[in-house]
């Protein structure tokens, strides 16, 4: 259900995850948020980098803002998306030292960057039945929300993602752990739906990736569209579906930028409002998909790289988006960034300026259309020189 964007033309918002400050040298290390938060250093940390992190994001214009996952832990190649919500379930013990299969189908071995970061994952076994644990998900959001007027988007990882990351040694097969984990997660969501979160991300549905392996089939993409949908039922928020082509330790999985199109008949029949897209990456390549394939979504197509330290110019930007507008309306395009921008790979200069780049690109479009342009802080000149 449109909530957050639904009178929203060409809406700006980066994807979810932004650099860490440096000063921020703190750790969850598996435990409860809530209960950190009664540590006075951690506390004092954690509600000032979101605060930083939300400031930036307002400076440059973005129409939506993210707290950052600021909850992730400081680890080798974002290895807490995955590991925060792993790291608080029951039925998990000890752990394998690869992922399956994820090393030999990239072959990964030692000498590449992306060995050293999956080495560095350590993958847990499924011992026992799945449980729900304590993610917080909603005191997370409300922390965040507290700081800001503007909608805050929560992210976090689709279970169908998360259960690359497990060995399953309890479950029949690896669907049914996928199913439990699904209803593990949909609690959670309905929860922070009826807290007031206005919309939520789920990331990473992963049929493209899947798509290209020639063992996939149309039936196990289909079973994934019934997982990650299974994860939705009865949440009340705007639902955003976030797809990219990887982002460890801000490293391209695949140097060729592949392509959606085998997937994109499936991720359109997924149950969410928006739908994203990795297209800065391969300079909007795919674009003419979205005039093959008809919906009714609203599409959101990132606009600046996250795996590039170049801040890309606002009319490299522009011209994305007008390239876009021949197949998407403008009220059904988001703009927003390829994938989040981690808290190893970018600094948090460069990050800020890539999200004012995005803003200043879209607001040249807008201009063009008639529409209300965002301010942008940290380019007003009367900010700078005075009023003339």
């Amino acid at each position: 259900m449109l909530k957050t964007t639904s009178n929203l033309v060409l809406p700006t918002a980066i994807t979810g995850s932004y650099p860490r400050p440096l000063w921020f040298d703190m750790s969850l290390n598996g435990r409860s948020f809530k209960s950190a938060l009664g540590e006075s250093l951690f506390r004092e940390q954690y509600l000032d980098a979101v605060a930083a992190v939300i400031n930036a994001q307002e400076a440059a214009g973005l129409d939506i803002v993210t707290d950052g996952d600021s909850r992730f832990d400081l680890a080798v190649g974002g290895k807490s998306w995955f590991f925060y919500p792993i790291e608080r379930l029951g039925g998990i013990s000890g752990h394998r030292d690869t992922s399956r299969g994820w090393m030999g189908r990239h072959d990964l071995r030692p000498g590449k960057i992306l060995w050293e970061v999956q080495e560095a994952y350590q993958p847990s076994i499924v011992s026992g039945k799945l449980t729900r644990g304590p993610w917080e998900y909603t005191a997370l959001w409300q922390v965040a929300q507290r700081l800001t007027d503007r909608p805050v988007k929560f992210g976090a990882i689709c279970a169908p993602a998360l259960a690359s990351m497990l060995w399953n040694e309890f479950y029949v097969d690896d669907k049914a752990m996928i199913l439990d984990l699904c209803d593990i997660m949909n609690a959670e969501l309905r929860e922070l739906a009826a807290a007031g979160c206005p919309l939520i991300q789920v990331e990473e549905p992963p049929h493209h990736g899947r798509s290209l392996r020639p063992d996939c089939t149309d039936a196990d993409l289909e079973f994934l569209t019934e997982a990650f949908n299974r994860q939705l039922a009865g949440v009340d928020a705007e639902i955003w579906a976030h797809t990219c082509w990887g982002n460890p330790n801000q490293q391209r999985v695949y140097w060729e930028v592949p392509s959606y199109e085998r997937a994109m008949p499936h991720l359109l029949q997924l149950n969410a409002d928006v739908i994203t897209f990795e297209c800065a990456s391969s300079d909007g390549k795919d674009l003419h998909l979205f005039g093959k394939y008809g919906t009714d979504k609203k599409i959101g197509i990132g606009v600046v790289n996250h795996c590039n330290t170049v801040v890309e110019p606002p009319e490299y930007v522009a011209g994305l988006i007008r390239r876009a507008l021949e197949f998407i309306p403008p009220e059904r395009l988001v703009i927003t960034t390829d994938c989040g921008f981690g808290r190893e790979g970018l600094s948090r200069r460069i990050a800020y300026y890539k999200c004012v780049s995005l803003v200043e690109g879209t607001n040249i479009v807008r201009r063009e259309l008639g529409l209300p342009e965002a301010r942008v802080r940290a380019s007003d000149p009367a900010l700078y020189f005075g009023k003339r």
